[in-house]
């Protein structure tokens, strides 16, 4: 990504050093959800409903949210999940 950097170093959203601190906050958290949501999956990929479909998959990502952290607030999308699993507690 290019930045505006002006003559004294900083940019439009603070100083240079501190984007690049908040993208690599965004993409470790980025990165922490991806592998989180491939586990889980992976963990019920034998799952599967009566015509042999998986029960559990990818569903694109959520809307963008703002996740505050020590760098800053940083915008991350989440990857969703499409579950169709039923419960027999919750199916009776």
């Amino acid at each position: 990504m290019l930045s505006v950097v002006n003559e004294d170093g900083s940019t439009p959203n603070g100083s240079l050093i501190d984007e690049i601190v908040r993208e690599g906050a965004r993409r470790m958290l980025a990165t922490a959800l991806e592998a989180e949501v491939n586990t889980y999956i992976a963990e019920l990929a034998d799952q599967r409903d009566d015509i042999g479909r998986r029960l559990v998959v990818r569903n694109g990502y959520h809307q963008p949210r703002n996740v505050t952290t020590a760098a800053g607030t940083v915008e991350v999308k989440a990857p969703r999940v499409n579950d169709k699993r039923i419960e027999k507690t919750a199916a009776a």
